[in-house]
């Protein structure tokens, strides 16, 4: 734990997942409830959770339940926008006083995570997540299987690609579930996040597990 620590005192690059940790809920859940097709989602997310099915399979058949519109979508931000986890803010504004960039990687939506760098000034092009795509009416013409968010291991891809845009030495991420645990490595240390959600494999197998983003300002006091 404490090497974990040390890096994440000098990290150059923080990356966080967003569902369930920069945010308390699942935006995929939140969307499949906003169109009325909750519980069956909800269950296929948990295996997805769990490493029980390629992420990409399990998104495009949650997605094929969905089939949500750009105008649901849109209903979605606006009538129920993501909750922010207690003391991102804090955590982010501190990080970037630091000069310390922060990333969000996430195997969300892109119109959804957009929404919550902008409470968080990220720059936009500091985010790496899924495209949902439209046809010109505005129904759901599926996703942009090209992004590395899409695949099993594609947060891994994201850092090892920030890695040698940037010139990253050390670069830590942050998350609640087993895609964000994999990551690491090319991740030079993850932290998991219980504050929302416990999932227990990857709390096992954590150097470092924080149910609080407090735990983690604290840390960055002692620099």
């Amino acid at each position: 734990m404490s090497q974990t620590k040390e890096l994440f005192r000098r990290a150059e690059a923080v990356c966080f997942d967003v569902d369930s940790t920069v945010i308390k809920e699942e935006g995929i859940d939140e969307l499949a409830k906003f169109c009325g097709v909750g519980d069956a989602v909800t269950e296929m997310t948990r295996k997805a959770m769990g490493g029980s099915m390629t992420f990409k399979s399990a998104l495009t058949e949650r997605l094929a339940i969905i089939k949500c519109s750009r105008e649901q979508v849109n209903k979605l931000i606006t009538d129920h926008p993501p909750q922010l986890t207690p003391g991102i803010r804090e955590l982010v504004d501190r990080l970037h006083q630091r000069n310390i960039k922060v990333f969000l990687i996430s195997g969300g939506f892109r119109c959804i995570v957009e929404h919550v760098a902008t409470q968080l000034n990220i720059p936009l092009e500091n985010v790496y997540a899924n495209r949902l795509k439209f046809y010109f009416n505005g129904e759901y013409a599926g996703f942009d299987e090209s992004q590395p968010t899409a695949e099993s291991g594609g947060k891994g891809k994201v850092i090892s690609m920030l890695k040698e845009k940037y010139g990253f030495k050390t670069v830590v991420m942050i998350g609640d579930g087993a895609t964000d645990l994999e990551a690491c490595p090319p991740a030079n240390a993850f932290i998991g996040f219980g504050g929302n959600v416990v999932r227990p494999q990857v709390k096992e197998m954590s150097l470092w597990y924080v149910t609080s983003f407090g735990e983690l300002l604290k840390e960055m006091e002692k620099i």
